[in-house]
């Protein structure tokens, strides 16, 4: 039983379960953590013009991405080291999202191997991607993540470098012996991970990134997978337009959480001049923020198809495991359900841009 009213709760009881360092690596952002507020802070700024005299008295909530059907329209971010909060990790996670008709985006920096992650999972698995400085390496993964059923590619685009997180610096974060970012490290003929004890995130964090990535490299990409090549970390408008006409088969509004460039603008002040830019021709996703059901409403009506929440996954698996993170998609559900009945929607087609000011 997770005692939470409200996902604000969930992140105390997280906090009373985690060790400081892995809490702080979990909520920190870059530097003075200006844009890690101000994903927040943005939502609290738009008012709702809720419609009155409407039949709500049956709510859809349900949408499809890339022809597979959703019950809600939120999904799992992709989120590193889930075993930093629970001991079953990505496996609890990717359960309650099956339990809760939703996908869930893997980390490339998953703590479990994407086969047994997608083997537990009763509902669709996307996988989240660097464009690696061996260029082979991630050939070879596309091709291992396809082959396991993963049904698309999250490819982020705002890391060339790591952000600078100062409560990791002071913590000297580092994984605790016996967890690794598994995918990411060779294994042996009997499927052993090399590594996974000692420097396994050194050697995933000094070579997973490569600062010379351009557009050319989304081209190349898409030219020897058959997957859906989705684009994460867009907040600027001819960037999404430039992310279609590269190909791209949806874009992620995101500035990682804040923990990339610090003053980056929130991400809901940006989705509705990408989607624009976008005109309905990719599904277009955000994250950042999202703490309330309200929320998902308010992205929606600024052109979202779906969003995505990574931060009260993991504070669900921190407070309970798989339940504490059925707890937290269930209550955003919940909310939700309850905005679009308060703001006159019945459905998703409902929530239009009329219904908010910024």
């Amino acid at each position: 039983m997770i005692d939470a009213l409200n996902l604000f709760e969930l992140e105390k009881l997280a906090m009373e379960k985690l060790p400081q360092s892995a809490h702080d690596y979990f909520a920190s952002g870059a530097w003075d953590e200006v844009t890690l507020r101000e994903n927040r802070a943005a939502f609290e700024r738009i008012k709702v013009h809720y419609r009155v005299l409407v039949d709500v008295s049956r709510r859809d909530l349900s949408t499809r991405l890339f022809g597979q059907g959703i019950s809600m329209p939120i999904l799992i971010a992709p989120t590193a080291f889930h075993k930093l909060a629970h001991p079953d990790g990505e496996l609890a996670a990717v359960r309650a999202a099956g339990t809760a008709g939703t996908i869930m985006v893997l980390s490339c920096l998953a703590t479990t191997r994407v086969e047994d992650v997608v083997n537990a999972a009763s509902g669709p698995v996307w996988f989240q991607l660097y464009i690696n400085k061996d260029r082979g390496f991630t050939r070879d993964l596309v091709a291992r993540v396809a082959a396991a059923g993963c049904q698309a590619l999250m490819l982020t685009v705002d890391t060339p470098e790591w952000g600078r997180r100062e409560r990791d610096v002071r913590n000297k974060f580092h994984l605790p012996p016996g967890l690794a970012a598994v995918n990411l490290l060779p294994s042996n003929e009997r499927g052993e991970v090399i590594g996974q004890s000692g420097a396994g995130m050194g050697h995933a964090f000094a070579w997973m990134l490569d600062a010379s990535v351009t557009w050319k490299d989304v081209e190349w990409l898409r030219s020897f997978t058959k997957l859906p090549v989705i684009l994460k970390g867009v907040c600027r408008a001819d960037d999404a337009k430039r992310a279609v006409e590269s190909g791209a088969s949806g874009i992620v509004v995101s500035n990682h959480g804040g923990r990339q460039m610090d003053t980056a603008p929130a991400t809901i002040d940006v989705l509705s001049r990408c989607a624009e830019a976008v005109g309905g021709r990719v599904p277009i996703l955000m994250d950042g923020g999202v703490r309330r059901g309200l929320d998902v409403l308010k992205a929606i009506a600024l052109g979202a198809t779906a969003v995505q929440v990574g931060r009260p996954v993991l504070w669900g698996l921190a407070a309970g495991g798989q339940e504490g993170v059925e707890f937290a998609l269930g209550l955003l559900r919940q909310e939700l359900d309850l905005t679009m009945a308060l703001a006159g929607c019945p459905d998703l087609k409902a929530i239009t841009r009329d219904l908010i000011t910024v």
